[in-house]
């Protein structure tokens, strides 16, 4: 991690941006090292390939997903849960490369949250037209803890809500680089992702990766 975050053209250098107490946007914050962090995810990608889940009631998810770490996500009939094996291969998910851990810790610093150590990664990989309904991260062990979520590729409207389903939520544009963190009171805040517009990212395709970072255990 030598790159300079502060370094950056003036109309790339990162801006922070209060979404509500405990919650914020840093924009273009992981800019300065895509390449690193791409090549990173796909060797993660290479050992654990993206699939389509299902929910406990039987439905596939639109969104494709994987893991890194020492626990894994994931949903099936039994549940939502964190497993420490891919259970399309048997064995342990893939280690979570060190770029992706030291730049987690400084994106949660930077949102106010020092001393972050994620133990996992969720990879989220959604083509035009997936989306993510309005939910709320609660299958983790610590709550302390916050959530750091990276975005590249393709442009998305994130929509972060409240500590109720039914609270209205905000509408964030999202773009390659963009990292949001919340935690403290936002920790349980419902979020999600609407439906994914088409277009071509020129680094990532037709596609928005989200690398999201939580201390599951």
């Amino acid at each position: 991690m030598t790159a300079d975050l502060f370094e950056a053209v003036p109309d790339e250098r990162p801006s922070r941006e209060a979404m509500a107490e405990g919650a914020v946007l840093l924009r273009r914050y992981a800019k300065p090292f895509e390449n690193e962090v791409v090549a990173a995810l796909r060797e993660i990608i290479a050992q654990a390939p993206f699939r389509r889940m299902f929910t406990p009631g039987g439905h596939q998810m639109s969104v494709a997903m994987t893991n890194c770490g020492t626990a894994g996500w994931v949903t099936d009939h039994s549940g939502y849960r964190y497993d420490g094996f891919d259970p399309n291969s048997g064995q342990p998910w893939p280690a979570m490369p060190t770029v992706f851990r030291e730049f987690a810790g400084q994106a949660a610093a930077a949102g106010g949250f020092d001393r972050f150590g994620p133990d996992a990664c969720l990879i989220n990989r959604y083509a035009p037209g997936a989306r993510m309904s309005l939910h709320q991260d609660r299958d983790e062990q610590d709550f302390a803890a916050p959530i750091v979520s990276v975005s590249l590729g393709l442009p998305a409207i994130f929509l972060f809500g409240g500590p109720k389903r039914a609270d209205k939520p905000k509408r964030y544009r999202l773009e390659h680089g963009d990292v949001v963190v919340w935690g403290g009171p936002s920790r349980l805040f419902f979020h999600g992702v609407a439906p994914l517009a088409d277009g071509e990212h020129a680094l990532m395709g037709r596609q928005r990766i989200n690398l999201t970072f939580r201390k599951a255990r």
